[in-house]
């Protein structure tokens, strides 16, 4: 792929005013179990001043950001705003009439445009998997069927399915596909020339999830925000919908069952997390665009891992750093540091040169693959091939990842033999996830399991498809 041309201006820490050695810090906590992450960018005074990618994830490649798609749909709303079309105080039932059950509730019928960016629609629990088990072809319908616990905009619930109505709203009074809206208000005028979205089986792009943008779109998406909506000379959204959308509307409560996530407890805005420092549009596994006016700090963060962890590492290590440079040997010393990032290769051997076949067991959990898949190894240059059932062939380096797109998305694969077995690591590279490969050469069985399985269900050929639908099962 083409590097991508280039959003936001370079400088060096120290030129920026920021510690190189808090930075490095930070890299170390972000070295925690609990977090693998893929990619980092920080923005200090509207300078690029820290990038990095770890190996095999680069810079050109598309990220998917899970529910920071969400905070995307947020200024799509607000562009709709200003421009007449739609406004907070807004019903459901108006903008999509033709989507309402004979029915509905009162309740339901009350419900605004306000509520949905609130997620403060009276639901007890995310009303998703149960709207869309009720109606698979109109998740509109389903959503307005279900109980209510609670009397709307009293209680934040997180809840995916307020932000798919969203996005059926702003197509309504568009006229435009949300993907289509968005390239030409905000993307476009941004310079970022390559978004891809995840979609239904309608051809109806999530709303909630499915974005894919490069690390610094999103660290440009943060200083879009920061500077209130402007970008060089030209108002791309509304201050008054960024002020709105990013400040605290309700109490919230962490998306996490029982979990202690300080920054998900601040409050919720239109579709932003309110942090102990600022505020961030949230991803699952640890996709993050924070941004803290007070600080002049924008960071975006790509990962498989937890989140919490990554905000504490940002507060304890990078924020003392600000407005306290260091040196030119220091800034070169993390330069050096953040071109050599990597995630560990599969280690082994380069085995003793033989095919192998196997037939797959997929009863681990996670499995990427039907029981009974037939899966061969054979030796390449350098290598070998792998083929998995009726998928095309994925070529897997030793000691390196070798690139391919059997379905039309990419896979990074890097593998070795281990105690007479044969393990790989299959790198789907615009994702957080992976699938570890292990086969028993001695008892001709194989398995293959997500490292953590995509929300959007464990079926490999899913992910690999282009263009992306990963839910066809659904309208």
């Amino acid at each position: 792929m083409s590097v991508p041309r280039a959003l936001l201006p370079r400088s060096a820490p120290a030129a920026a005013g920021v510690s190189s050695r808090a930075v490095g810090a930070l890299l170390d906590r972000l070295a925690a179990p609990s977090v693998e992450c893929h990619s980092l960018m920080v923005v200090h005074r509207g300078q690029v001043v820290a990038e990095g990618w770890w190996a095999p994830y680069s810079a050109e490649r598309p990220q998917l950001l899970y529910s920071l798609t969400k905070s995307f749909t947020s200024v799509a709303v607000g562009l709709a705003v200003a421009d007449g079309l739609l406004s907070p105080e807004d019903r459901v039932v108006d903008v999509l009439p033709e989507h309402v059950p004979a029915d509905a509730s009162e309740q339901a019928r009350r419900l605004t445009v306000h509520h949905l960016l609130t997620m403060t629609t009276g639901h007890p629990a995310d009303g998703l998997t149960e709207a869309w088990e009720r109606e698979p072809d109109d998740l509109v319908r389903g959503f307005l069927g279900l109980p209510f616990t609670v009397p709307e905009g009293t209680r934040h619930v997180y809840d995916n399915a307020t932000t798919f109505l969203l996005a059926r709203m702003v197509e309504r009074v568009t006229g435009r596909g949300l993907p289509e809206f968005l390239d030409e208000r905000l993307f476009g005028p941004m310079g970022v020339d390559h978004a891809e979205w995840d979609r239904v089986g309608s051809g109806a792009a999530f709303g909630f999830h499915g974005l894919h943008l490069t690390t610094e779109a999103v660290a440009a998406f943060g200083e879009l925000l920061l500077r209130g909506g402007r970008r060089g000379d030209r108002q791309l959204v509304p201050r008054a919908w960024v002020e709105l959308a990013t400040r605290r509307h309700v109490a919230s409560e962490s998306f996490i069952s029982g979990a202690k996530d300080a920054d998900f407890s601040c409050g919720y805005g239109y579709q932003f997390w309110m942090s102990r420092h600022g505020y961030h549009g949230n991803g699952a596994f640890g996709q993050q665009c924070v941004v803290l006016p007070s600080h002049d700090l924008v960071v975006a963060v790509t990962a498989q891992g937890d989140s919490q962890p990554v905000f504490d590492a940002l507060w304890e290590c990078l924020l003392p750093g600000i407005g306290r440079p260091d040196g030119p040997a220091d800034d070169a010393a993390l330069a050096a540091r953040l071109r050599g990032l990597s995630l560990p290769p599969v280690p082994g051997t380069a085995g003793p040169g033989r095919p192998v076949r196997a037939v797959l067991d997929a009863s681990p959990e996670g499995s990427a693959l039907p029981d009974g898949t037939a899966v061969s190894v054979d030796p390449a240059d350098g290598g070998w091939v792998v083929r998995l059932g009726p998928l095309p062939e994925v070529p897997v380096g030793h000691g390196t990842w070798r690139e391919s797109a059997p379905l039309g998305r990419p896979v990074l694969a890097v593998g070795a033999w281990q105690d007479g077995g044969f393990v790989a690591d299959l790198y789907l590279a615009t994702t957080p996830h992976r699938v570890r490969l292990t086969v028993d050469a001695t008892a001709a069985t194989a398995t293959a399991v997500w490292s953590t399985v995509p929300l959007t269900g464990p079926r490999l050929e899913l992910h690999l498809r282009s263009p992306l639908m990963t839910r066809p099962d659904v309208a």
